[in-house]
């Protein structure tokens, strides 16, 4: 069974920070990139990072460039994503998920499998 379970999630302040994490089981971790996105009321769904996890190539959305930073555990199949100086826009849910590759999720592409999500709220 296919699970992508994510945690870290919460409230904090504007300026706070929180580390997301992604535990992956059921398939084969090396073969795919492994990303978040984020959605919420109102929001299209947005590719917010990636990593590859053969080569370790990362990806970032404009708007969070400098501020997330995402990595990989490959023996534990775990994915991170250190979320700083957080913005009341970076306000959503986060979605773990397993995309083709990175440019997959670049492009908001439909992900091959995604997690429930953890619940990322920025106060102002």
């Amino acid at each position: 069974e296919v699970q992508l379970v994510e945690s870290g999630g919460g409230l904090v302040q504007a300026g706070g920070s929180l580390r997301l994490s992604c535990a992956a089981s059921g398939f084969t971790f090396d073969d795919y990139a492994i990303g978040w996105f984020r959605s919420g009321p109102g929001k299209e769904r947005e590719g917010v990072s990636c990593i590859s996890s053969s080569d370790g190539i990362t990806y970032y959305t404009d708007s969070v460039k400098g501020r997330f930073t995402i990595s990989s555990d490959n023996a534990k199949n775990t994915v991170y994503l250190q979320t700083n100086s957080l913005k009341p826009e970076d306000t959503a849910a986060y979605h773990c998920a397993a995309f083709f590759d990175c440019d997959s999720a670049a492009a908001n592409h439909e992900p091959d499998y995604w997690g429930q999500g953890t619940q990322v709220t920025v106060s102002s």
